[in-house]
């Protein structure tokens, strides 16, 4: 299961490495703009990616096959590829393409501050596919900020992963499809595409709005570059001082307790709420429909069956939205158990991110793709190198024997990722993130005590090892994974920060 997913799960407001888009003018007929210059290039980078490379900026194609397909955004938006290293520890091996979108800043320019990068989490989601879906929540930062995003490593248009002809189909798929560049899609690698991407944009400092992983990815930034650290907001934040395995361990417990919230709040809303009347009940209920529903799945309005470990994703996914995916939750646990169909769960269990698409195979916890996109190699691909846990199978099964006891509900499907890098063909980069930051100007930390995914105790982790003076924190009393722009108080404090440059004080709580 993924530690991490993207932005738009805490409410329902949000709704190859060839050559990518190419340019000239701007997106939808826009006229050009000058664009600004930077002075500070990325150290230790080639002058033909920096001197030598400007960003060439047309009207945006229709998504390709492996960022989940769908329409061109339209008017308005841009696109560009980047050229980078393959490995900036050996700048001259070779080159990928990085895919970028952007939407320019709608007010005067004179008011404009910059660029401001987005990931909205994963890993393995693309930026460019996902921004024109989610620019409507950052509407008014776009009144000063362009809105840029694009397709990490290994991800839709930027060196895709491929792990198998139409599905993940473990390790030796991804060794024999992209063994050239599975070493290097790592966060770290990423972190550095993001300065390369900075300087080339014009902007002095990184403007970062970064969800779920992409506060991993922001973090990573900030210990590489804290000079250059300019306006960064890290929301549901995951934990950098644990590990894989600690991480996912943590995860189980959290989803477990807003499922206990979310079980009490049914009992003493609905007469015939599918959990029971005593929140005590409720485990017990699940419980048994999860393995009802393994052993024989139940048909949806699809061809697809709903089993019960995505049965328990989408719950989980329902839980992220917050107290606004309750009731929805409660119309599809009623489906199921009522008429024996499971169509509401089955499709929100692929609502969000790969780590939801979680399909254990062969008892290793291989990820099948569901959909075009290489979403789930991908995210494969950057977790295992990142992580360099390569448990054997005595720490594995203690592992999954600590998960499946930690939560009654969702042990059972958490507990296959511990095998996710098990027989990766490359070594992972470290144990946990580095984050720490000193000499960055304050990095707003952004966290719900509810969060299902990314539990709060997290965030406070995060603060600590950006280091002193460099994290704050602002806590949201809400359910749900992530909080803008659906917390009034949160955003105003969000946007407050990256429009003004005014952090709240350390330790404010919004209600």
């Amino acid at each position: 299961v993924a530690v991490v997913v993207p932005a738009g799960a805490g409410c329902d407001v949000i709704g190859g490495s060839g050559s990518g888009p190419s340019a000239s003018a701007g997106g939808g007929g826009a006229t050009r703009r000058a664009e600004a210059k930077a002075t500070n290039p990325p150290p230790g980078v080639p002058a033909a990616f920096t001197a030598g490379q400007r960003l060439d900026w047309s009207a945006c194609p229709a998504p390709y096959a492996a960022q989940d397909d769908g329409a061109a955004p339209g008017d308005g938006w841009e696109c560009a590829t980047m050229k980078a290293p393959l490995d900036y520890r050996r700048p001259g091996r070779g080159t990928i393409d990085v895919a970028m979108i952007r939407k320019r800043a709608t007010g005067p320019e004179q008011k404009r501050i910059g660029s401001l990068l987005f990931n909205f989490g994963g890993p393995g989601q693309s930026g460019v596919e996902g921004l024109p879906r989610y620019a409507g929540d950052y509407a008014s930062l776009g009144e000063r900020y362009d809105l840029v995003s694009f397709d990490p490593r290994g991800v839709g248009r930027t060196a895709p992963v491929s792990c198998g002809e139409k599905e993940f189909e473990g390790s030796d798929a991804c060794e024999k499809h992209s063994g050239g560049l599975l070493p290097y899609v790592g966060t770290s690698q990423t972190a550095r595409d993001l300065d390369l991407m900075r300087y080339l944009l014009g902007d002095e400092k990184l403007n970062y709005f970064g969800v779920s992983y992409g506060t991993e990815l922001g973090g990573a930034y900030a210990h590489l570059f804290p000079k250059n650290v300019g306006r960064l907001v890290l929301e549901a934040p995951v934990d950098p001082t644990q590990d894989r395995l600690q991480g996912d361990l943590s995860q189980v417990k959290a989803v477990q307790l807003a499922f206990d919230r979310f079980a009490r709040h049914c009992a003493d809303t609905y007469d015939d709420c599918p959990t029971g009347s005593d929140p005590e009940q409720a485990d017990q209920r699940v419980v048994e429909l999860l393995d009802k529903l393994r052993k024989k799945p139940a048909p949806t309005d699809g061809t697809e069956k709903l089993d019960g470990d995505l049965a328990a994703h989408a719950i989980g996914n329902y839980l992220d939205v917050g107290k606004e995916g309750w009731g929805p939750l409660v119309k599809a646990l009623s489906e199921v158990m009522e008429r024996g169909t499971g169509s509401k769960l089955l499709q929100k269990a692929y609502d969000h991110a790969p780590g939801a698409r979680v399909r254990p195979r062969l008892g290793l916890g291989a990820r099948s793709q569901t959909s075009g996109d290489n979403a789930v190699s991908a995210f494969v691909a950057i977790t295992c190198a990142d992580s360099n846990l390569r448990p054997g199978f005595t720490e594995a099964e203690e592992m999954i024997k600590r998960i499946e006891a930690a939560s009654p509900v969702f042990g059972e499907a958490w507990s296959s990722s511990v095998y996710l890098c098990y027989d990766w063909p490359f070594k992972g980069e470290r144990a946990t993130p580095e984050v720490s930051a000193d000499g960055a100007p304050p990095i707003l930390v952004v966290a719900n005590t509810g969060d299902p995914t990314t539990p709060y105790a997290g965030a406070k982790h995060m603060v600590d090892e950006l280091g002193e003076d460099v994290g704050v924190l602002l806590t949201v009393r809400a359910e749900g994974h992530g909080s803008y722009p659906c917390t009034r108080c949160a955003t105003r404090a969000v946007n407050t920060y990256l429009l003004d440059g005014t952090a709240p004080g350390h330790g404010t709580t919004c209600s």
